[in-house]
């Protein structure tokens, strides 16, 4: 195994930054194509080790996995510069396709654009549906409890936290996960001094903002995406029914069809798709008269802080996390939980998208039919179905049906 230096590495964390399309499965075979197959920089158990820790803590497991092999490298200040090459790139091309987006999206062609996009968007969803179920629900017991948490959000309007901490506790009531091989490590590093920092950091930047400019919209940045940071397990399928309640109902920043346009843009973009937090956290700033871009670096800054603590923090005890019973049992109970979440996300955007005036869009739902039946054909990728919806749109307006 060869060990690189931190200036020879970070161009490979940047290229890996800019290239990262199509969601965390695309994003984590890129790292392991270029840091364990092409330079052999990490050993291939190793890198494993590290993607079952980022997928045990709450946070976008593939930037957690960047910043753990720039950790296992370099030590605290590679892990911070892989994690921050991994996102920073994406989080810069979304503030500028939100104020876009903010700014131009009444206008014809762009419009047009997003109205070809949704339908897209909603496949990709569903798609992601049946991955997860194929995967997270071996047997009945896991089947109801993903049924559970759909009904808990859809009828019952349970809030998303709370869907996650039963679901954890019923997994000790599902069947046994098997010890995986792994031998005992040795711990090394301050995970106290790790934690501590992460939190005196956050709690300054929220006083220095809350005594500079205001509550508003500031605490609600500071407050929705701090207390999503901790709850998103499963990715941001999962997660996006929570901002997008609290984003769309509770603080009124933008509409749901407007959300539905930010995953897309998401999908589109390099980096994880938990960025769509950060075009949330544009809207907060443009619709509640502060700066969209202020607002959004504040959404990128409160969502990744906790997941960059949690990791740098956990780095050191890969093995012995991974050792723990009660961790894989309340893993598994989410992991099921996860599918009845993002099936309701499912349902909660169809709605904004299908009825967006309360009857329902015909058209576009021809147009959901349609990339349906050509990603069960043809399997494109995620890059490709959302330019084909893009160009679907610009084609009707260009055409004078939309």
């Amino acid at each position: 195994m060869t060990t690189p230096t931190l200036r020879d590495a970070l161009p490979i964390y940047l290229r890996i930054g800019l290239l990262s399309f199509g969601g965390p499965a695309g994003q984590i075979a890129l790292m392991q194509d270029e840091i364990v197959t092409r330079r052999a920089w990490v050993a291939p158990d190793s890198f494993q080790r590290g993607l079952n820790v980022a997928m045990l803590l709450p946070g976008p497991e593939a930037q957690q996995l960047a910043t753990w092999l720039g950790w296992r490298l370099h030590g605290l200040w590679g892990g911070i510069a892989a994690g921050l090459a991994f996102i920073l790139p994406g989080a810069a091309l979304m503030i500028l396709l939100a104020w876009i987006a903010a700014t131009k999206g009444d206008s014809g062609p762009v419009s047009a654009i997003f109205y070809g996009i949704q339908p897209a968007v909603l496949v990709i969803v569903g798609r992601a549906v049946v991955a997860l179920a194929r995967r997270s629900l071996p047997g009945w017991p896991h089947r109801a409890l993903a049924l559970a948490a759909f009904l808990a959000l859809a009828l019952a309007g349970l809030p998303f936290p709370l869907v996650v901490a039963a679901a954890a506790l019923a997994g000790f009531a599902l069947p046994r996960v098997p010890q995986p091989d792994i031998a005992p490590g040795t711990a090394r590093g301050n995970t106290a001094r790790i934690i501590g920092i992460g939190g005196v950091l956050t709690l300054a930047t929220y006083l220095a903002v809350r005594l500079t400019l205001g509550r508003d919209p500031f605490d609600g940045v500071a407050e929705l995406f701090l207390s999503a940071a901790f709850v998103s397990f499963g990715g941001a399928y999962a997660l996006l029914p929570y901002v997008a309640d609290r984003a769309v109902e509770t603080y009124g920043w933008l509409t749901a069809e407007q959300m539905l346009n930010g995953l897309a843009i998401a999908e589109a973009t390099p980096g994880p798709l938990i960025l769509v937090n950060v075009y949330a956290g544009f809207f907060a700033g443009h619709t509640g008269g502060a700066s969209g871009v202020l607002t959004a670096s504040l959404a990128c800054f409160y969502t990744f802080v906790p997941s960059f603590v949690l990791i740098l923090a956990a780095a050191p005890h890969v093995e012995t996390l991974q050792r723990q019973h009660w961790i894989r049992q309340a893993l598994a109970g989410v992991s099921a939980a996860v599918v009845g979440v993002v099936l309701n996300l499912a349902v909660y955007l169809a709605e904004a998208a299908l009825f967006p005036d309360g009857t329902l869009d015909g058209l576009k739902l021809g147009l959901l039919a349609l990339f349906a039946l050509v990603t069960w054909s043809l399997r494109p990728s995620v890059l490709t179905l959302v330019g084909g919806g893009a160009a679907t749109g610009l084609a009707l307006w260009l055409a004078g049906a939309i």
